[in-house]
């Protein structure tokens, strides 16, 4: 079960609305880098947890739970940001520099006035679940596996391009409410990498975890190539020494070495189509 509070985890002020800045967090709420896939993933990861100890299904559950009050304060940024804020502000605001960047060389007026439209008619000058561009967060992020080792590498992954997201917002906002509300969030996604990578070392660290699942015998794997980057240059030149092509694997099982990827297998020969294959005559052996 869960159970709100109608204050904000973090206060939440807008000065000066911008509903240009409006449409940039909307890619923090529903954007492949946003809250709602972090706050899914942690749901289902713990949702399907299993194991001995409860701790982290707990902890994931804990977390999770953060991130909705995450997606609120995100979503009641958008709805002041577009609070009293007249198509004026909009078109103004479509000349910075920066804005211009960040739509990547689109029409600004043309993209700002969209989004500026579906906020009005479809959500109310609301925000809404989905990215940037308007469309809806489609769940196709989410990375549950139900290994803890590879759900935490997946979690870093994830809080990493968040807090490289939220680093450019604040970059990009003008008004000190939002820089305030941002720099929170950066904290708390610097705080959960760090939480992820401490569940990797107390199941072992990379020599402990590493390689995934650790639950599957090794040594009914390929010995000859479990630890060799293979070389593909055209002219079959090697790659100067390197972390991952010399010395010892991040395990600690292994020694890195270049092999050059040459063909080991025959060229495939797969016969004749079967003659109820639709195939043409050509290819199923008739003449």
């Amino acid at each position: 079960m869960f159970s709100f509070d109608k204050r904000l985890q973090y206060p939440v002020k807008v000065g000066s609305p911008d509903p240009i800045f409006a449409r940039m967090l909307q890619q923090a709420i529903g954007g492949v880098e946003g809250e709602i896939r972090v706050c899914m993933q942690y749901f289902f990861q713990a949702w399907g947890a299993r194991g001995p100890t409860t701790k982290y299904r707990d902890m994931l559950l804990h977390t999770a739970t953060e991130e909705i009050g995450h997606i609120e304060m995100l979503a009641t940024a958008v709805a002041l940001n577009l609070d009293k804020a007249p198509a004026s502000l909009a078109e103004a605001g479509a000349a910075d520099g920066i804005v211009g960047a960040v739509m990547g060389g689109e029409n600004p007026r043309h993209v700002v006035e969209g989004m500026l439209h579906r906020h009005i008619l479809s959500t109310g000058m609301a925000a809404f679940p989905g990215n940037s561009e308007g469309v809806p967060f489609d769940m196709s992020h989410i990375y549950a596996s139900g290994n803890l080792a590879a759900d935490m590498y997946c979690n870093v992954a994830a809080e990493s391009t968040g807090r490289v997201l939220a680093t450019r917002l604040y970059n990009a906002a003008h008004d000190d409410g939002m820089k305030d509300m941002l720099h929170f969030m950066i904290a708390r996604d610097t705080m959960h990498q760090q939480q992820w990578l401490a569940v990797i070392e107390e199941i072992g660290g990379h020599e402990g975890a590493l390689p995934i699942p650790n639950s599957f015998p090794q040594e009914k794997e390929d010995q000859t190539h479990n630890y060799d980057f293979f070389a593909t240059a055209s002219d079959g030149s090697v790659p100067p020494p390197a972390r991952w092509n010399d010395g010892p694997s991040m395990d600690g099982k292994g020694q890195f070495t270049v092999f050059q990827n040459v063909p080991m297998g025959d060229e495939p020969v797969l016969g004749p189509a079967r003659p109820d294959s639709g195939a043409q005559n050509e290819q199923i052996g008739k003449v």
